[in-house]
C-alpha cells in the first residue's frame, strides 16, 4: 500500500467518478477517509490505476489530485524497479 494526501471536496468528487464508474471498493476507501477525517488515505496499486483511469478526462478541479496520484504511482515504479 501506499497513500495519498487528499483534499475534502476532491474526494468525494472522485468517489462519486468511481462509483459512477462501477468501482465501488476504491470509492468506499476514498468515503471512509473522509468519513472519518483522514488526510492520509493507503492505496493499492490498482486503486492508483482505477483513480488515474477515473481522472483521464477530470474535470478542472481535479487535475491537482491526478498528477499527485501520477507522480506517487511513478515514484512506487521507480522504488520497486531498484531493488
Amino acid at each position: 500500500f501506499r497513500g495519498v494526501v487528499y483534499a475534502t471536496a476532491a474526494c468525494r468528487d472522485l468517489a462519486r467518478i468511481l462509483r459512477a464508474q462501477g468501482h465501488h471498493a476504491t470509492a468506499a476507501t476514498l468515503e471512509y477517509a473522509h468519513e472519518t477525517g483522514r488526510r492520509f488515505v493507503a492505496l493499492t496499486a490498482r486503486d492508483r490505476e482505477l483513480i488515474l483511469q477515473a481522472l483521464a478526462d477530470c474535470p478542472f478541479g481535479l487535475a491537482e489530485l491526478r498528477d499527485v496520484v501520477r507522480l506517487t504511482a511513478g515514484l512506487v515504479r521507480h522504488a520497486a524497479s531498484v531493488r
